[in-house]
């Protein structure tokens, strides 16, 4: 694709843009019960959020001192993705001052995209429910981009940098927001700057994890964000 000249923001989904985990451990729990394990709280499922259902599943299932096996992981995973899209946008619901913050960065020229661990499927139909899918240059997951057969995901830097040449632009154009360690440490080794929201999901405050900015509002993000234009 043609390199656009305009600078582009890359977003996460779960956590940045929108605050799904109400959906997540609600479907979480809906396999919890069946399997007779006990109930995730929303309080301490935020914190096992971010990393993709494969891994939700995983902590919850260790939450009860349980482990999963491969095979059966995998067919848990299907079955969450199919039970969650039944119910995406329930409770979901985009973070406060996020589309007057895309609003203020579109008047100034800038495109936007998603880099989300979430499977790419799901991920289009959330932010089209949300109203806000045609908002983005590329809509990318976890699924979306293979190397020799091998899925690529955050953290590996090359799930930014696709995502980023998927959408027209270039990483020394771009900067990526998130809301955990998994966020930063893929924009770090990308080398694109990177703005943390401390609102989303995280064991511990972003704060500690080395974000170029941290922002408690997207009120903030332009300031964030220019503040690091202007830091070169």
């Amino acid at each position: 694709m043609t390199r656009d000249i305009s600078p582009l923001l890359v977003l996460d989904l779960d956590g940045t843009i929108a605050d799904t985990a109400a959906d997540l451990i609600g479907t979480l729990n809906f396999i919890m019960a069946r399997e007779g394990l006990a109930a995730v709280s929303l309080a301490s499922g935020r914190a096992m959020v971010g990393a993709g259902a494969r891994a939700l599943l995983e902590r919850g299932y260790a939450a009860s001192g349980q482990s999963v096996e491969a095979d059966e992981l995998d067919a848990l995973f299907h079955e969450f993705l199919a039970i969650y899209e039944s119910r995406i946008a329930q409770e979901t619901r985009l973070f406060p001052g996020f589309e007057s913050a895309l609003d203020r960065f579109a008047a100034a020229g800038w495109r936007f995209a998603v880099c989300t661990n979430k499977i790419e499927g799901p991920s289009v139909k959330l932010l089209t429910a949300l109203g806000v899918a045609h908002r983005f240059e590329a809509i990318c997951g976890q699924d979306t981009f293979r190397i020799e057969g091998e899925a690529i995901s955050k953290p590996d830097p090359r799930a930014l940098t696709l995502t980023i040449a998927q959408a027209g632009g270039a990483p020394s154009d771009a900067v990526m927001v998130g809301d955990s360690r998994t966020d930063i440490l893929t924009a770090q080794n990308a080398g694109v700057p990177v703005v943390a929201v401390d609102f989303g999901y995280t064991d511990v405050h972003v704060s500690e994890l080395g974000p170029d900015r941290v922002i408690s509002h997207f009120d903030e993000l332009w300031d964030a964000v220019e503040s690091l234009r202007n830091a070169g």
